[in-house]
């Protein structure tokens, strides 16, 4: 196997439940974005992997074929919150593996206002269990899915660890000042820590309401190719796939809220990407991961080996995740300004990525970024881990 090439990425900017476009014209829009950004004609993709949570199937031959229709196969991918990071591993493969030398992946969602919920309930929820081992092992208070695991995960992190429950206030607050300078954000008024402290409480006794990322619409796209692809069609593709994990829970890992939402799966897809590439955490400049709840951006941390187990809050008190520090952590703003409609937000979090490994990011560039990592997360579960190098 070689390693894949990032030949074009496109997205649009993500928007309010209520405000978008079909998810059909935003998932054409980002694709036809993408290829412009190759400047390859779509008649050169020889595979497809459309990923989304929230609609009927072959929803991804829907959007596609305002782009073309040419016969390729189209995978339709749904695995939670990391739908796109899924279709971005399938599309790596498929390329990687010599099976083809050109394959698209893009991810879209509409999604409706509030708390995500069950569409199926008429049916066993693959949370069932999950919530089971939270009872068993916590006494989070009543509330909708995510917002109870992962503000459970928070409260157990402060209690374990000794740590100021202001850490997840400075997250929302570095957050939103990297999101200032994103003309993709949703979010662009500034934050301060007070503010974000005394906003309406979501879930007890941390988490307010600037704490959560916001259901939005959006989609985004992404051209995976081969170094032999690029060379014939004279295509740049200059960000290279150099590592990436997809792992899964494991049996016994479930012994506390932290690993309920994936921290052990983070640390293994991290572990296992490292090895790849043969490049370590201290070599990265610029990372994009899943803050869907702010405490999951400081589990996260750790996961990744950005800092020492229990340091996160000197990792953060000491400014090292954000410009001048020792990583710049979600430049885009996150999932917390940014927006997170789901099937969209990996392919996304690529989009950002290459930008700042190709020097074109703007007033948010990450001067000097070489190697980029991209953490995204869906909970039943799956966690993916990719390392970008510039070529």
């Amino acid at each position: 196997m070689s390693n894949a090439r990032i030949a074009g990425v496109g997205m649009v900017k993500f928007c309010k439940p209520g405000k978008q476009e079909p998810y059909r014209v935003m998932a054409s829009t980002a694709i036809k974005t993408a290829l412009k950004d190759a400047d390859i004609d779509y008649n050169l993709v020889q595979q497809a992997y459309a990923s989304y949570v929230y609609g009927d199937s072959t929803c991804g031959q829907h959007a596609l074929y305002d782009v073309g229709m040419t016969g390729i196969p189209v995978i339709n991918v749904n695995n939670n919150c990391s739908s796109g990071s899924t279709a971005l591993f399938l599309a790596r493969q498929a390329v990687a593996s010599g099976a083809v030398e050109c394959a698209l992946a893009f991810g879209f969602e509409e999604m409706q206002p509030g708390a995500l919920g069950s569409q199926w309930e008429d049916r066993e929820s693959p949370f069932g269990p999950m919530l089971q081992k939270l009872d068993e092992c916590s006494n989070a208070p009543n509330g909708p899915l995510a917002l109870r695991m992962f503000g459970q995960a928070g409260t157990y992190y402060v209690e374990k660890y000794g740590a100021h429950p202001d850490i997840f206030a400075k997250i929302s607050a570095k957050s939103r000042s990297h999101a200032l300078k994103n003309p993709y954000s949703l979010f662009t008024t500034p934050l301060t820590v007070q503010e974000v402290m005394d906003a309406p409480g979501i879930f007890p006794p941390y988490l307010t309401r600037f704490m959560a990322c916001p259901p939005t619409c959006g989609a985004a796209a992404v051209v995976v190719c081969s170094e032999a692809f690029a060379k014939k069609h004279n295509v740049k593709a200059d960000v290279e796939i150099v590592g990436q994990s997809m792992v899964t829970d494991i049996e016994n890992t479930w012994t506390n809220p932290i690993d309920l939402i994936g921290a052990q799966m983070t640390a293994r897809a991290a572990s296992e990407v490292y090895e790849q590439a043969g490049i370590g955490p201290s070599d990265v400049q610029v990372v994009e991961l899943h803050d869907c709840f702010t405490p999951n951006e400081i589990i996260t941390y750790e996961g990744l080996g950005l800092c020492a187990e229990g340091g996160a809050e000197k990792f953060i008190n000491d400014g090292d995740n954000t410009f001048g520090g020792k990583f710049v952590v979600n430049p885009s703003g996150g999932l917390m300004s940014k927006g997170h409609p789901l099937g969209a937000t990996g392919l996304a979090q690529c989009t950002e990525l290459v930008w700042h490994l190709r020097g074109v990011a703007g007033d948010r560039q990450v001067e000097g970024a070489n190697i980029a990592l991209q953490h995204n997360l869906g909970l039943g579960g799956a966690a993916v881990v990719t390392m970008y190098k510039k070529v």
